[in-house]
């Protein structure tokens, strides 16, 4: 007589893995890597690299001596964490400051809660972070596009068009005079203007974007409402007053906007489980972002924005639950 052989879920497995995702993920961020060694050259490759091994190295290191257990830094995560600080950097950045940023992004960030799966904050963000604020000058020391490529050290600097956009608000300046200072459209798509590594081609993030859709690493739930929400805020502000808000398609092109809602705020431990709860995300990103860019003291947002609906992800779990597989709706009494 056969037997019945029951055995825990899942029964029907669909073939993803941490380790698949991660590496899928790596894929769709080469355009953007590939985007940002012809834009900064040298000073682009000194960055990943170095940011890429420390942060395998501090991966490796913790969980061997540390936390004694077997280290598991070919699953992609320290990989993904280590290119997505680099393209929150800029090309001139002094290695020991990069160092510093892998070592909190990899130490505090993650490690610190448990490694994969356990970290309630982005961990690359947590670097980018907390090297904005101990190092402010260093980090807001943009090299400009093209003109860098050969130099790492001596780059030639300069302000980006969130900055210049800024400062020039600030002053008292027209909108038709900052236009005049800002790059056209065209080169904010295609990426030639100044800013960290990852946020200056457009076009290299959209198309990493539609390759992790495609192989559905990840759903539009969170980018789309990222996006959707900045140009809406943005969109109504400049047809209120277009002398002193510029319009939304700068803001879409601009800063670290479509890096943060295609690759950070869609990472999946600390973005919420359902699609409803992603578009409560993503709003709320969009929302935060917008209002520190145009009345915050800081020229972008996106890092913060971020950062602060991670801390609300486990509210949004709570609150914003999927149903749950066979659940039957509950009889409505007369």
């Amino acid at each position: 007589m056969n037997k019945l052989t029951v055995s825990p879920s899942p029964h029907v497995h669909s073939g993803d893995s941490v380790k698949k995702n991660m590496y899928g993920v790596i894929i769709a961020l080469m355009p953007a890597l590939l985007a940002s060694l012809w834009f900064f050259g040298v000073g682009a490759l000194v960055v990943t690299l170095t940011s890429v091994a420390a942060c395998l190295l501090f991966e490796f290191l913790i969980q061997k001596y540390l936390l004694n257990r077997a280290p598991s830094i070919l699953d992609g995560s320290a990989i993904i964490t280590g290119l997505l600080l680099a393209f929150n950097l800029p090309s001139n950045l002094p290695i020991a400051l990069i160092i510093i940023g892998a070592a909190v992004s990899i130490g505090i960030g993650k490690m610190a809660f448990g490694g994969l799966g356990n970290n309630p904050f982005n961990p690359a963000l947590v670097g980018r972070v907390f090297l904005l604020i101990s190092f402010p000058v260093q980090m807001t020391s943009w090299p400009l596009p093209i003109a860098s490529r050969m130099s790492y050290v001596d780059a030639l600097t300069g302000a980006t068009p969130l900055a210049v956009l800024k400062e020039g608000v600030k002053s008292g300046q027209s909108m038709a005079e900052l236009t005049e200072k800002i790059p056209s459209s065209i080169n904010l798509f295609l990426g030639n203007m100044g800013g960290s590594l990852g946020e200056v081609a457009a076009i290299a993030l959209i198309i990493g974007l539609a390759y992790m859709l495609i192989r559905r690493i990840i759903t539009w739930h969170i980018p789309v409402s990222v996006i959707a929400t900045v140009l809406i805020f943005t969109g109504i502000l400049h047809l209120v007053d277009p002398q002193q808000y510029v319009s939304p398609l700068f803001h879409l092109l601009t800063g670290g906007l479509l890096l943060g809602a295609i690759f950070m705020a869609t990472d999946y431990v600390t973005s919420p489980m359902s699609h409803p709860g992603m578009i409560v995300f993503g709003v709320g990103i969009g929302v935060i972002t917008v209002l520190i860019r145009v009345f915050g003291a800081y020229p972008e947002g996106v890092s913060f924005a971020i950062l602060i609906m991670n801390a609300f992800t486990p509210l949004i779990n709570k609150y914003i639950k999927p149903k749950a597989f066979g659940e039957v709706a509950k009889p409505v009494k007369a």
